[in-house]
């Protein structure tokens, strides 16, 4: 193993910036509400550990010392007479933990439940535990949160984090949201597609209980970064109030020529700066996904061992969506004397946590989002290049406590060339869940409700073809509806092809193995797939390997689970992931719950996996690929090339046919997630769409 790593790709003369973007466009209407300079103590900002955050200056002394405790008079002032504003803070200045219970100290809002939307169920949850602890109240009593298959709310709860998603599915029951009083949409500058549907619905039920002269709702939409023109013209010339925090310098380096591999580029800089800064200043690495991360972090810690002599120790920490939560926690502990901590992360840590100790930022300038075709029906995960805005977030990272330095791997010229704020995602994903929810709402023209920022008419009509094609909507008096079989698909909070599987099954007599495979498919991997055991992984898993794919194998990994009991030493001995498979189970509880409501027939196909995966190619129809003549796949429908995933249990493998969960893009376009199905099968599911497909190839484009 090389003792060098390469020469630092040669930066630029650093560039002095503070840890926000500056004054948003349209800070003419904004209100600043603390002084700059303000003291922030580095425990008081909301993150992950913040469950079990309690320093020796105690909760309340950590509050008063956030940058908005010195704005709390002048806060409440403004949002007691404001029906909306939106409030522009820097991450850190305490706007997400303190204004809900400034709004339930000062008694606005008082008459109902004040509600707090996340786009991440582990921001929802962090936050609440933090609040809870702060209002020295149990968590679940007076603060609550809920997520997706999880609820901690009681009759007592007043201040309720949630999902974006979760407030939505609330929504369809209740458009008027009768219960709350104050709608807080928190992170708005992610435009998750919840979020800015959201936007829509609280919109519409403020001015409707206001026309019924009902209970006001009281709207306030917070972010780090915003296009605040954009959000105050929405809401009807909403005030903006703009707080202000302590800005520690952070010195941005651009790399003087553009680099072909940013993954060996951030390699490189992090081992210089390892090699010369104190070892008490750790680094943040941001990349764009599990298998590059674990990659990396193996790399890591393999040339950390052949460092000279008198460089620091180094921990290399990966840190992602799916990472066991416990191994998620280890990012916040300090590193041992002696050690320099690095995190290889991806997008989690832009907004959502806050990790103490980081002094550099190693900014590779991408990022893995979905991209929709609408004329293809092609949704993919690609890796592509951030924003501006979020390059400004990630430098943030670097300035909580101290100046900091943020190494970006590409030029200034090119960083001039980035959008200047993230295309939403409404705008580049597929939207029949979207179209789901709003016809679900009793939307009466879902083509022209009041979208943020609209969605492409291809998109929306694309999304209607395709609910259309899973039997969830039709055409009525020149009005889009939902049908029978569409308002039991809006009772799932799945994608409606998974609701579809689910209402398929009783036909094949497969309902509870189906559920098991939903329930799998709707939490984080319950795989654990360290690559430096890659062998001893492959070894244990063969017992459970099934040649019909991914879908039976986890079926098959699930009832070995659930026959020992869910024993953790068997989880560990088997690389299955402990926490997320209890998960399985609630999340399957809830859907099977759900399926009672619906008087849903619960049979079990027990040995018949053949039931089970005929049942998945009649809902997954549009998700399908065979073989070529010359050994490659092409989706069914559009004859898209793909590949099989180097994950899934068929990649020596060459079914004739495929069903697939979804398509990853990196070097190539992979399947993700298959089952071996008949191709017959296929065209008893949607006669008229294939044939319609068979049309369309034949005329050419």
């Amino acid at each position: 193993m090389p003792q060098r790593t390469g020469e630092l790709p040669p930066f630029k003369k650093p560039k002095l910036a503070s840890t926000t973007l500056p004054l948003p466009s349209g800070s003419r209407r904004a209100m600043l509400l603390t002084t700059p300079g303000t003291k922030r103590h580095p425990s008081s900002s909301s993150s992950l550990s913040s469950s079990s955050s309690s320093s020796s200056i105690g909760i309340d002394s950590q509050r008063r010392s956030l940058p908005i405790f010195q704005a709390r008079g002048t806060l409440l002032g403004q949002l007691r007479t404001l029906d909306c504003a939106i409030l522009i803070g820097e991450t850190g200045s305490g706007k997400t933990t303190q204004i809900p219970q400034y709004l339930y100290e000062g008694e606005i809002g008082r008459q109902g439940i004040v509600a707090v939307t996340q786009p991440r169920r582990v921001a929802a949850i962090s936050l609440a535990t933090r609040v809870s602890d702060e209002k020295k109240n149990e968590l679940g009593k007076l603060v609550g949160y809920t997520v997706r298959f999880e609820d901690l709310t009681s009759d007592e709860t007043k201040i309720k984090f949630l999902t974006d998603g979760m407030l939505l599915r609330e929504a369809i029951g209740d458009p008027l949201m009768h219960k709350y009083s104050v709608v807080i949409l928190d992170e708005a500058h992610e435009r998750t597609i919840h979020t800015d549907v959201l936007f829509g619905v609280v919109k519409a039920a403020q001015k409707k209980r206001k026309e019924l002269g009902k209970l006001p709702l009281k709207v306030i939409v917070m972010s780090a970064t915003m296009d605040v023109d954009l959000f105050s013209q929405y809401f009807n010339g909403a005030p903006v109030l703009y707080l202000e925090g302590r800005q520690h310098p952070i010195q941005i380096f651009y790399t003087k020529q553009s680099q072909s591999d940013y993954l060996q580029a951030a390699l490189v800089t992090v081992f210089q700066i390892h090699q010369e800064a104190p070892y008490s200043q750790d680094i943040l690495v941001f990349l764009t996904g599990q298998e590059e991360i674990e990659a990396m972090t193996k790399t890591c810690r393999d040339i950390a061992k052949h460092l000279p002599y008198g460089c620091p120790q180094m921990v290399v920490m990966p840190l992602y969506a799916s990472l066991p939560y416990s191994q998620q926690l280890r990012v916040f502990q300090v590193a041992p004397k002696g050690y320099r901590k690095v995190i290889l992360s991806t997008n989690i840590a832009e907004t959502s946590i806050t990790i103490a100790g980081i002094k550099y930022i190693v900014d590779t300038g991408m990022v893995k989002a979905k991209k929709y075709t609408p004329q293809s029906g092609l949704e993919v995960l690609a890796v592509q290049r951030i924003s501006k805005a979020q390059a400004w977030q990630r430098a943030g990272r670097a300035g909580r406590e101290d100046s900091g330095f943020c190494y970006r791997l590409y030029t200034e010229d090119e960083f001039e060339k980035f959008d200047k704020m993230t295309v939403p995602e409404i705008q580049r994903c597929n939207l029949a869940s979207v179209v789901l929810h709003l016809l679900a709402l009793r939307i009466p023209n879902v083509l022209t409700f009041d979208f943020v920022s609209k969605p492409s008419p291809e998109a929306l009509q694309a999304a209607i073809e395709q609910l259309a094609l899973l039997g969830a909507a039709e055409k009525k008096d020149d009005q889009l509806i939902l049908t029978p079989l569409g308002k039991k698909m809006a009772a799932f909070p799945l994608e409606p092809k998974f609701s579809k599987t689910i209402l398929m099954s009783p036909r094949f007599h497969c309902t509870e193995e189906i559920l098991t495979i939903v329930s799998l498919l709707s939490v984080d991997s319950v795989l654990y797939n360290p690559p430096s055991r890659r062998d001893e992984v492959q070894a244990v898993r063969k017992k459970f390997i099934s040649s019909e794919g991914d879908h039976i194998t986890l079926l098959n990994i699930y009832r070995a689970f659930k026959n020992i009991s869910g024993n953790r030493e068997w989880c560990k001995e088997n690389f299955v992931n402990s926490r997320n498979m209890m998960l399985v189970s609630d999340v399957r509880a809830q859907l099977r719950d759900i399926c009672i409501k619906l008087s849903i027939p619960l049979e079990s196909s027990r040995s018949d996996t053949w039931a089970v995966r005929r049942c998945l190619a009649y809902s997954l129809f549009m998700y399908t690929a065979e073989l070529q003549p010359d050994g490659t796949y092409a989706t069914t429908d559009t004859h898209q090339p793909v590949a099989i995933h180097p994950s899934s249990v068929l990649f020596h493998c060459k079914p004739a046919c495929v069903a697939y969960n979804e398509l990853l893009h990196t070097s190539k376009c992979y399947m993700r997630d298959l089952c071996v199905v008949d191709a017959d099968w296929l065209y008893d599911a949607a006669p008229e769409y294939f044939r319609r497909k068979l049309r369309a190839a034949k005329n050419g484009p």
